[in-house]
């Protein structure tokens, strides 16, 4: 069968949406289909640009390429899956994120101009009337789901599925740190863990990796300083998988500070790696993943409070061991595999996949 992938990419920028679209692509592969990505350039400003691309996205007709037939399109980001074709699939990575949960938030501007509001509006009004025309609609959570459903009144199933080098992910034992592997972003609020370093009574260290924005990590090295916390925070920037993996293998607990997360591989990565988990109340798809007092903690976004959690698996060596078990279990329970994925999307089930 062949399968266009359809997304969108900010030239420079790549994360976790790259990720799954590759991964996609070589699962696809290996179900014995014949897959193509189709990738639009993407700019979200000035608000004109988005309405732009709404309408080029719209242009874009994929039923077949050099005279061969494309048998399915699955639509993953905006505006990529405003194209046509007549037998398509929705995996809904997000919508456009600053018109809907993140619209008169600090994270969003589009609320500030009357250029941008009316771009939102055609934005919305091009969702529900795009969006409603796929065959089958998935997302990649129950979160990204629920966004759906509230924004525009269409319903979808979460398809989960795992992260990269899952495979190779283990626990080795539980040394005295709390790991944060991420980009560097305001959404992501390295900033709240830093303080709680501040506040911190037992001798756990925290470890962060990552790069992304400069200006957020001079802030950060800024805090570290000032605080006098440079024997208590690292910054590792970028690390290399091998790394990662080990990182994750030796960590007391894993800390997950995103604000309302699509996903979060991060999530996935510590569970495989059986470390308990720490997420805020207002995380996203990651509270999908923790159970409250057993295999982690979803707490208020508070630095005192998370200092509080972080010294209670610093001091109790037992609970951090019984929080890791309790969320490997967990997540081997749930049905997160790319066979479950690809054979849905597809319309396929199990014991009937052609491929």
């Amino acid at each position: 069968m062949k399968i266009a992938l359809l997304t969108v990419q900010v030239p420079y920028i790549s994360g976790g949406a790259e990720i799954l679209t590759e991964q996609l692509f070589q699962q696809l592969r290996l179900h014995g289909h014949d897959p193509v990505i189709i990738t639009i350039p993407f700019r979200w400003y000035p608000p004109q640009l988005l309405i732009d691309s709404m309408v080029m996205g719209n242009l874009i007709e994929i039923s077949e390429a050099a005279y061969q037939k494309i048998d399915l399109m699955i639509g993953l980001k905006f505006p990529a899956y405003f194209a046509k074709h007549p037998n398509k699939v929705l995996w809904l990575i997000h919508q456009h994120r600053q018109a809907y949960d993140l619209y008169k938030t600090k994270y969003g501007d589009l609320h500030q101009t009357a250029e941008g509001r009316r771009a939102r509006e055609f934005l919305v009004q091009s969702d529900d009337k795009f969006l409603a025309i796929y065959n089958r609609r998935y997302t990649i959570s129950k979160n990204v789901s629920d966004r759906l459903l509230k924004n525009n009144n269409l319903s979808s199933e979460a398809l989960y599925h795992p992260p990269i080098n899952y495979e190779k992910l283990f626990c080795d034992r539980f040394e005295n740190y709390i790991f944060y592997p991420s980009r560097i972003d305001l959404m992501k609020r390295q900033r709240l863990l830093v303080e709680a370093a501040k506040y911190l009574k037992s001798d756990i260290k925290i470890i962060i990796a990552g790069s992304g924005d400069p200006t957020e990590t001079e802030f950060l090295k800024k805090m570290i300083k000032e605080n006098n916390l440079e024997n208590r925070v690292q910054l590792l920037g970028r690390v290399s998988e091998e790394d990662k993996i080990l990182l994750y293998a030796r960590a007391r607990a894993v800390f997950f500070g995103c604000y309302d997360e699509d996903y979060g591989y991060i999530s996935l990565e510590a569970l495989l790696s059986a470390k308990p988990l720490i997420v805020f109340e207002d995380a996203g798809c990651p509270t999908e993943f923790v159970r409250n007092n057993e295999s982690g903690y979803i707490i208020p976004a508070q630095a005192k409070i998370l200092a509080e959690k972080m010294d209670e698996l610093s001091l109790n060596l037992t609970l951090a061991e019984k929080m890791g078990a309790a969320g490997l279990k967990l997540i081997q329970a749930r049905n997160v595999s790319w066979d479950h994925t690809v054979n849905s999307l597809l319309g396929f089930t199990n014991s009937n996949n052609p491929s």
